[in-house]
């Protein structure tokens, strides 16, 4: 699972395999476990696409949508410092207004005031219905103008539009409507006036479709947004003093695998007096791995009974932890923490080690 709409799916999917273990609806002793997920797949999917899952959002944002008082002191201090900015999303415009304008207002706002979106002013572009991942990969995908007052659709030619403008194209191209719907990444950086993919920072909270595909296709700068990691982190530093134990045990458990190594070398095996040495040796790492895995497991449970931490599985990083490593270039609680820094600051990355290097640094190697 790499994003929250996941959720859904999983809970739903466990809750029906659950029947069909338990032989609860004959229909679903009809269907494989591949077959199951298929179909709710594709119910899930309808949802998405028939709006009745948004419709309720528009109807309760309250309930549903968090807010975030950084959001626009952040969009106005990028605005002020001459930093451009877009909005690209896959919802369309009716839901995308409705959310926009109580994200701005932070309340659910009368019709009136919703409808001269002010909220857009914070924006040089704004791309709804946007189709990603399509959107970054297909360069055929057409542009549509929005009409902000009811939504309605105007058909632009794209980048021979703004070519055809002449001298300040893209801007006289942008004081003709600023709101768009689908067209790809060509059209998106030609309106920003953009020449190479690490001008842009993209921030997504999808790894598939928002990080991975800007990142290696486009070669976009990343930021991912993970809600879960300040959750995480709190645990990490709770749970410091099981976590160094761990550490110690997993070094005791080498340093004795390197004794056992040079009794083996240098001694007679053939000894008893020897043997006696490795047997002791092996059943002093048994008990210190018993201890190791009952560690281990309080560790694991504290982050989630089940999953254990987001970034580890056993004591290698997890699938999530290798993608957020090679493809965000930052990742982050939530997007408005870009806000506490200046637009000037630049990030740089720290030095990564193998384990020889590791071992090289750590002030316990021997090197005779």
């Amino acid at each position: 699972m790499d994003t929250l709409f996941h959720f859904v799916d999983a809970s739903l999917y466990a809750t029906l395999i659950e029947m069909k273990d338990n032989d609860e609806y004959d229909i679903l002793d009809m269907k494989t476990y591949a077959e199951i997920y298929k179909e709710l797949r594709e119910c899930v999917d309808l949802c998405h696409r028939d709006g009745v899952i948004k419709d309720e959002v528009a109807r309760n944002p309250e309930k549903y949508i968090m807010l975030d008082e950084g959001f626009v002191p952040m969009l106005k201090q990028f605005q002020k410092d001459g930093v451009k900015t877009f909005l690209l999303t896959n919802s369309y415009w009716e839901y995308t207004k409705v959310a926009m304008n109580y994200l701005y207002h932070r309340v659910n706002a009368d019709p009136e005031v919703k409808d001269k979106n002010e909220w857009a002013d914070l924006f040089d572009v704004i791309i709804v219905g946007s189709c990603k991942p399509a959107f970054l990969v297909d360069p055929n995908l057409n542009l549509f103008r929005v009409n902000p007052d009811n939504g309605s659709l105007l058909n632009t030619d794209g980048l021979y539009d703004i070519e055809a403008l002449g001298e300040d194209r893209a801007q006289k191209f942008l004081d003709c409507g600023k709101i768009f719907q689908g067209g790809n990444w060509e059209h998106l950086t030609t309106m920003l006036e953009i020449e190479a993919g690490e001008e842009i920072l993209y921030v997504g909270d999808h790894l598939y479709s928002d990080v991975l595909r800007s990142k290696r296709t486009l070669g976009w700068r990343s930021a991912f947004i993970i809600p879960e990691l300040p959750e995480e982190m709190d645990t990490f530093y709770k749970q410091q003093p099981i976590q160094k134990k761990i550490v110690k045990l997993r070094k005791l458990r080498d340093e004795l695998s390197t004794l056992g190594d040079t009794i083996r070398n240098k001694e007679d095996v053939d000894d008893p007096i020897v043997c006696a040495k490795l047997l002791k040796l092996s059943e002093d790492d048994e008990k210190v791995k018993n201890v190791l895995t009952a560690l281990a497991q309080e560790y694991h449970s504290a982050f989630h009974p089940i999953w254990g931490q987001m970034f580890q599985a056993g004591y290698q990083d997890s699938r999530l932890a290798y993608h957020v490593q090679n493809y965000a270039c930052l990742y982050t609680s939530k997007a408005t923490n870009l806000g506490l820094t200046s637009t000037s600051r630049s990030f740089r990355t720290s030095g990564e080690m193998l384990p020889h290097d590791k071992l090289m640094k750590d002030e316990s190697t021997s090197f005779e």
